[in-house]
């Protein structure tokens, strides 16, 4: 797929007296797509043009009528220097876009690709993969020449803890063999499209180009190199996408299509932050519009994606990188303050594109009620359905942390509350579609939270995460207990580099094992992927549940406590009696016989067993 950035280096303007074209938006299109195909020509003085298409041979234009491109319709924007073209799609080739007014005219070329076999019937990540997320700046750099760009307003300066340092799509290839040795089936980079701001770019969440990956990462072509090298070594690409802001730096903000592109106030207003003001029926408007429309902050203008033009351009956005990229899914930053209905529209409409495609979105809340309302197929009262196949887990991640940041010895502490989290499974429309974390990039490090940095803690954490229900998700650096180099100075000292494996010490290594042979076990038991939950509360601080289906189960004993606990078997004789008792230790592969009344569970440790009929 790499000759469409070709043609794309091969774009040409023809322009007299001023008028020109700067940006024609998706850079290409193919054929057979469900999603018609509207053009956004950004330029100088395009308003009211006539157009016209002609398809080319090589260099030259073939004369007669162009059926393989059409135009259905053109549109003005607010602003003179914007044309929408709506177009009808017939036949791969390059054609030839000409705008004219009076004696003046601009051109450029369109090409038009055929659609990769069996593409709209493309697999995605499911609860079979586990997801490894990685903080793409500062996660590995493997090309230092591009740390640095003239272009670039933001310069790499590894003494600014917010600064950026250097990590790339090349480092992220590097260690593709790493992250598959982690027992990880899919990777989520945070953005890596081009965020041209003059200070914390490094996160990528405040997007300047749409189209185009940050040269300090690499190019569009690097980004579809590294998707095909995932895909050889059996890992799935997500694609972090931010369609409630873009950056001030976008080129658009000198020049907006529309007045109501991006949502405006007399001064820089914040959202307030409470997108349950999308289901609170004591809501009140005002506060439903500063919740939707105000800014995610300063240099992150909210776009309005009411604006049924921005609408249309952020799914082609969406389907472009998949289709481009040879994408698995798409993770969606910030999903409930994009305002509800329109986030619906444009979640439903990738899906109709790709069936099988999955979304997760970040609904960062809490209680479960409130992020089941996101989950499409949810039975909300008010009959929304989002669109959005998964969501993240807050509420149990929540319990995980509380349960082991101190020793629990309270009503209602410790394990307790994992048990109460769950026990809200009811709500949400497909559990196995949720995603499991401890921890991700915008949080305190794992091991900075739990009690003492306690590793022990650390390993019963991902335990629970890769057994129970859902899509498991490893933060980058976890897999060796990472902590931040400095609390005090927010979340930039816990997005560090991975540390390299010849400086590891014994307690990394550790960790290490333990996660990486925890993860690659899961990979290969579909009772974890697709199997039911039964699990028994206890106020011991302990968590117990069974994951199972007709043929096997794996039973999972977790002792929050700071002594030791002999494991009750008979309490789980409605459940454990339906299997051979005899099972196998997954972490050490020892024989255990669950009939025996004295097994002991050590403190702050998990066990698993497998079990079969």
């Amino acid at each position: 797929m790499r000759r469409i950035s070709l043609i794309i280096t091969l774009f040409f303007a023809l322009a007299v007296s001023g008028m020109n074209v700067q940006q024609v938006e998706p850079l290409c299109w193919w054929t057979d797509m469900q999603c018609p195909l509207t053009l956004l020509v950004h330029g100088e003085d395009l308003v009211s043009s006539t157009v016209t298409i002609q398809r080319l041979n090589g260099k030259k234009i073939l004369k007669g009528e162009c059926t393989g491109l059409v135009l259905k319709g053109q549109h003005n924007a607010y602003s003179p220097n914007y044309l929408f073209l709506d177009l009808d799609v017939k036949e791969t080739g390059i054609y030839r876009i000409t705008l004219k007014k009076a004696n003046r005219k601009v051109s450029f070329d369109y090409q038009i690709f055929a659609r990769r076999e069996g593409s709209r019937e493309r697999k995605s990540f499911t609860s079979a993969d586990c997801i490894y997320l990685l903080m793409s700046d500062r996660f590995v750099d493997g090309d230092p020449t591009n740390n640095t760009l003239p272009s670039m307003r933001e310069k790499a300066d590894k003494n600014n803890v917010h600064g950026r340092w250097g990590g790339d799509i090349q480092g992220i290839i590097n260690s593709l063999d790493h992250i598959r040795a982690t027992g990880a089936t899919a990777i989520w980079p945070t953005p890596l499209l081009e965020d041209n701001e003059e200070a914390w770019s490094y996160h990528g969440y405040a997007c300047s180009d749409y189209y185009h990956i940050d040269p300090r990462y690499g190019s569009n072509e690097l980004y579809c190199t590294m998707v095909e090298e995932a895909h050889k070594k059996g890992i799935k690409v997500l694609m972090d996408m931010v369609p409630n802001h873009c950056g001030a730096g976008h080129w658009w903000m000198q020049d907006l299509p529309y007045n109501d592109w991006i949502n405006q106030f007399p001064t820089f207003t914040n959202t307030v932050n409470a997108f349950s003001t999308n289901y609170d029926i004591n809501a009140s408007k005002y506060d439903r519009d500063l919740s939707n429309r105000g800014w995610f902050d300063t240099p992150m203008p909210d776009m309005n994606l009411d604006n049924p033009d921005l609408l249309k351009y952020f799914t082609q956005w969406a389907i472009w990188w998949i289709e481009y990229a040879d994408l698995d899914g798409l993770r969606v930053d910030t999903y409930p303050y994009i305002g509800k209905e329109a986030s619906a529209l444009w979640c439903k409409a990738i899906r109709n594109e790709y069936p099988n495609i999955n979304i997760v979105g970040e609904c960062w809340t809490r209680p479960a009620s409130a992020v089941a309302y996101w989950q499409s197929g949810a039975k909300n009262y008010d009959g929304y359905d989002s669109g959005l196949p998964s969501v993240m887990d807050f509420p149990v991640e929540e319990a995980i942390r509380q349960a082991l940041e101190n020793d629990g010895n309270y009503w209602g502490g410790g394990l307790t509350k994992v048990y109460d989290a769950v026990a809200m499974d009811y709500l949400y429309a497909d559990v196995n579609q949720l995603l499991m974390f401890v921890g991700n990039h915008d949080m305190d490090r794992f091991a900075d939270v739990v009690k003492d940095g306690d590793i022990r803690r650390v390993k019963m954490g991902h335990a629970l995460v890769a057994t129970m229900r859902g899509i498991p998700q490893i933060f980058a650096g976890d897999e060796y207990a990472m902590r931040s180099s400095d609390r005090s100075l927010g979340h930039s000292t816990l997005r560090m580099p991975l540390p390299q494996r010849d400086t590891l010490n014994a307690v990394q290594r550790d960790v290490y094992n333990y996660i990486s042979t925890l993860y690659t076990w899961r990979k290969s038991e579909p009772v974890l992927h697709t199997g039911r939950t039964m699990h028994f509360i206890d106020r011991s601080n302990t968590y117990v549940f069974f994951r199972y289906d007709d043929n096997e189960a794996v039973f999972v004993f977790a002792n929050g406590a700071e002594e030791n606990r002999t494991i009750p078997t008979d309490h789980y004789a409605e459940i454990l009696t339906k299997y051979s008792p005899v099972g196998v230790d997954v972490m050490t592969g020892k024989t255990i016989d669950l009939r025996r009344t004295d097994i002991t569970a050590l403190p702050l440790t998990t066990l698993i067993v497998k079990l079969h009929k």
